[in-house]
């Protein structure tokens, strides 16, 4: 049995280590925004504005198939064991991305890369959530979040000291990119001096093992035997279901929550965030700032995704989930409407590129602060258990299909029509968003799983009773 406290200590070791797969997903996703510009150049990979997206969206393909591969591959061969090659498969694709000679061996480097980022997406969560107590489960799985946000945000401010470091060198992106081989060392060793998920190994029949990990990680003995049969009696519960959930699935019910978290997954992509988490520096480039200056500029957008996504863990815990999405989309649908604004009205102005950056500022304080968070929140809290892993399957899918198109065709838009048409889009799309959120995504908070799936599955009754009784009263 642990001893008091010593199990608390235990945990955050774990949930230090474990979190540098999100910190690695951060930092990978992120560090292509002040990389790109050097690496484009005539001298380096020569990139074209395709290109550009190529290389930034190859890595969201792998990202897609690595967490739906992911999923399955720590199911079969456990949460640990899979983190662990991961971190083998983040430390070769990170050098293959820093040594590239060309831009045929980036596309596959970046697309390896995406298939440790994807597994991470999914392995890591999973693991936390099974290790921790239920005391503490929500603010271990939401450090992953905050961590994949710091990653970006030390991308952007690693970017600016290299940039200004070896200013006038073309080649600083290779340093860029291989400064992620650190974090995926430091993983590789750490976890394996972490124990393997107890709710796994209860899913393969090594109980015993389980107990033995639940008892250095539990206050007392008798809270890891509770908690050991808990587990046992869950799985046992879900075998039992999953031959019913199959033959809801095709249910207009269902139906209507995988339509829901897919419009959900869909349109916090389409706010254009990734525009600015991958583009940041060319977006405040094309604005008016020098290359180096956009790439300065930028860590101010990552320090706003810190404190936005710092900001809306503790927001979650009393604002309604709508409302909290609605404020977010309308927080970076005028944040969008200003640039355009904007750059129809004080294009060349010297104050033009500071309130360009104060709007990417605004813009990731509403969507980190309320618009990431209640992202997977809403599609969990939605999506009934016995089917979950289905719906949240296609929703995550979608969140990657998404993200890519974005990724790939934004440095084109963007080179093609300029800051001010490329946010009116954006911006059209937003206020799409917001009346999308309001007629059609269900407030979960305060109410439990039992009575959401009650409120999906009477939603045409309670419809039809409703309208009855509107006209009696008339």
């Amino acid at each position: 049995m642990a001893e008091s406290g010593e199990y608390r200590s235990t945990l955050t070791r774990i949930m230090i280590i474990a979190t540098l797969g999100g910190l690695l997903f951060g930092y990978d996703t992120g560090v292509v925004n002040g990389a790109l510009p050097f690496m484009s150049a005539p001298d380096q990979l020569n990139l074209d504005p395709l290109q550009e997206g190529m290389v930034v969206s190859a890595l969201l393909v792998g990202a897609a198939v690595g967490s739906f591969c992911g999923g399955k591959l720590s199911d079969y061969q456990g949460r640990k064991k899979n983190i662990l090659w991961l971190s083998i498969i983040f430390f070769v694709a990170t050098l293959g991305c820093s040594l590239a000679p060309s831009f045929y061996v980036m596309l596959v480097s970046r697309f390896a890369l995406g298939l440790a980022v994807g597994g991470a997406s999914v392995t890591v969560p999973a693991y936390l959530a099974e290790i921790s107590p239920a005391e503490r489960r929500g603010r271990m799985v939401t450090q992953n979040e905050l961590m994949i946000v710091t990653g970006q945000f030390l991308a952007f401010l690693i970017n600016a000291i290299i940039a200004v470091v070896m200013e006038g060198e073309n080649h600083v992106w290779r340093y860029m990119l291989s400064v992620a081989a650190l974090p995926a060392v430091l993983l590789f060793f750490g976890i394996q001096s972490c124990p393997e998920s107890p709710r796994w190994l209860v899913s393969k029949g090594r109980s015993d093992e389980s107990l033995a990990i639940l008892k250095k990680i539990r206050s007392t003995a008798d809270k890891a035997a509770q908690e050991l049969r808990e587990i046992e009696d869950t799985l046992a519960k879900a075998a039992r279901e999953n031959a019913a959930a199959l033959s809801e699935i095709n249910q207009p019910w269902v139906r209507r929550i995988i339509y829901i978290g897919i419009g959900i997954a869909c349109f916090t992509q389409l706010t254009g965030v990734n525009s600015i988490m991958y583009y940041g520096s060319q977006v405040l480039n094309e604005a008016g700032f020098s290359r180096q200056a956009s790439i300065i500029a930028n860590t101010l957008n990552g320090l706003a995704s810190v404190i936005g996504t710092s900001t809306g863990i503790y927001l979650m815990k009393t604002m309604p989930r709508r409302r909290m999405l609605t404020f977010g989309f309308c927080g970076t649908t005028f944040s969008l409407l200003m640039i355009a604004v904007l750059a129809m009205i004080m294009s060349g102005n010297p104050a033009f590129p500071y309130l360009v950056l104060g709007c990417t500022v605004l813009f990731l304080l509403s969507m980190q602060g309320m618009i990431g968070p209640i992202l997977w929140l809403s599609i969990s809290e939605i999506i009934p258990l016995r089917f979950r892993g289905y719906g949240m399957g296609i929703c995550v899918l979608f969140v990657w299909v998404t993200n890519f198109i974005i990724g790939l065709f934004f440095p084109t838009l963007l080179a093609s029509f300029g800051l001010q048409i490329t946010f009116i889009i954006f911006a059209v799309i937003g206020l799409i968003a917001i009346t999308f959120t309001r007629l059609c995504v269900p407030e979960t908070m305060g109410k439990t799983l039992e009575q959401i799936e009650h409120q999906f599955r009477n939603y045409n009754r309670e419809e039809i009773q409703s309208v009855g009784t509107t006209l009696q009263e008339h």
